[in-house]
């Protein structure tokens, strides 16, 4: 039997191979599972002053290599040089972050029923077991294994195939800073995700929401904590008194910035009162952002990141046509023909329970509706199975107060693009979006450790 090879390139220069590596095969993984628990024994007593200096040293490690991580961000997963240099930035502030949490109290003192000392504690599980996407190939590893690796865990990552290069750099990265076998990668799909699943004493998962469903009940099934990033179909309410021009390029980023290829990209606009000139500006706005070169500082719009993805945006642009939408903007590939490159597309005239506005299109595709009204909106944001993030634009602050109590995501962005996340704060959403605890700040460092009660009572003497 031959020998798997994964391969991840270049998606503007498809014939450029950025990295290739063997499948790790299910024995693999429990060796390095069996490696990183003896690395994790000796990393959670080595106390919270290493493991934060440990942590500081990595940040540095990779300040040092700001330049280098930039550009290969750029050429593996095709992100815009721009977006790749905050990426880098916001990574380096992770686990700058989480070295100062690891000194953060870890537990309560209470008064105990009778003499003696009552307290909590927060221990580690042990192996963490990470599976991430290949669209923020450095900071969603890293807002899952910092957090880990500050209580005490080990971590082992698979990462996406598509970004093998930046996790096997990151790898490097770390390996200066950490004990051995603490932190590995093992580069593989399917089978050697499964086998994770089998090893890891607490899982996380970034992905699909078919995916991370079939994650979250195999972790159940041995009860081992998990929690699972799915997908969304993120709605952007435009109220009657936003302001057009400044909302309708705002938006326009949000949906087409990184080719749409973020699960909190602005998927749908949900417009009250007439639709017309908002929709107007908003093609406008978007019909600036032609696709280009994702080296160049000046671009926010790359490729996508393979040709199967490109094509089902042009599939459902197809699809929209074919049922009665508008294509308003968009759907077509333009030169340079090399690449996975595709004009945003804007759509209006579908009805809100169309399959293409409640089904995620991960590229840039956006759906515009008309609502007579805020409540009509709220509903048919509300309506569809995802919920992860909302934003609403307009100056009333009664308006602005009464969708912010009716919404159904995790996360609300008031006048602010549903892309982009403060990193120190809980990020997760709501129904399908989402499973389990809450991702980054302290909420991730609940998640990769338990809590213990520890009741003292005083000797007999």
């Amino acid at each position: 039997m031959s020998e798997q090879r994964l391969v991840s390139r270049s998606p503007q220069q498809p014939a450029d191979v950025v990295a290739e590596a063997a499948t790790t095969t299910p024995a693999e993984v429990q060796a390095a599972a069996t490696r990183a628990r003896t690395a994790q024994a000796e990393w959670a007593v080595a106390g919270a002053a290493g493991r934060s200096a440990a942590l500081r040293i990595a940040g540095d490690g990779l300040v040092a290599h700001a330049a280098q991580l930039e550009d290969l961000i750029v050429r593996e997963v095709g992100k815009p040089r721009l977006e790749a240099r905050g990426e880098v930035a916001r990574s380096v502030a992770i686990l700058h972050y989480y070295a100062q949490q690891t000194l953060d109290p870890v537990g309560d003192a209470y008064p105990p029923s009778g003499r003696g000392l009552l307290y909590t504690e927060r221990r580690p599980h042990g192996v963490a077991g990470l599976i991430t996407p290949w669209n923020f190939p450095l900071a969603i590893p890293l807002w899952k294994a910092a957090p880990a690796l500050a209580v005490g865990n080990a971590v082992l990552l698979k990462p996406s195939t598509q970004a093998l290069a930046c996790a096997r750099f990151l790898e490097q990265i770390l390996a200066d800073a950490l004990p051995e076998n603490l932190f590995r990668i093992l580069p593989g799909e399917a089978e050697t995700a499964r086998a994770l699943l089998d090893a890891a004493d607490v899982v996380s998962f970034t992905g699909s929401s078919g995916v991370g469903r079939s994650v979250a009940v195999a972790a159940a099934g041995r009860g081992v904590p998990v929690q699972a990033e799915m997908g969304g179909q993120n709605a952007a309410i435009v109220l009657p008194d936003a302001h057009v021009e400044q909302t309708a390029a705002m938006l326009a980023g949000a949906a087409m910035g990184f080719a749409g290829q973020k699960c909190t990209a602005t998927r749908r606009v949900l417009v009250v009162g007439d639709a017309g000139s908002f929709t107007d500006a908003l093609v406008t706005a978007v019909q600036k952002l032609a696709p280009a070169d994702p080296s160049e500082t000046g671009t926010s719009v790359g490729p996508l990141i393979t040709e199967a993805a490109r094509d089902a945006v042009v599939s459902a642009t197809q699809e929209a046509r074919r049922t009665g939408g508008r294509v308003l903007a968009g759907g077509t590939v333009p030169p340079p023909a090399d690449g996975w490159f595709l004009a945003p597309t804007v759509v209006d005239g579908l009805a809100p329970e169309h399959r293409l506005a409640c089904e995620e299109t991960f590229g840039p595709f956006v759906t515009v509706f008309a609502a007579a009204s805020l409540d009509e909106a709220v509903r048919i944001c509300n309506e569809v199975r995802y919920g992860l993030v909302t934003s609403i634009h307009g100056d009333d602050l009664g308006t602005v107060l009464k969708a912010v109590s009716t919404l159904d995501t995790g996360l609300i962005k008031v006048n602010a693009p549903t892309t982009g996340v403060d990193f120190y704060v809980p990020f997760g959403g709501e129904k399908a979006s989402s499973h389990g605890p809450r991702e980054q700040g302290k909420a991730g460092m609940a998640f990769y450790s338990s809590i213990r009660t520890i009741t003292i009572a005083p000797g007999a003497g």
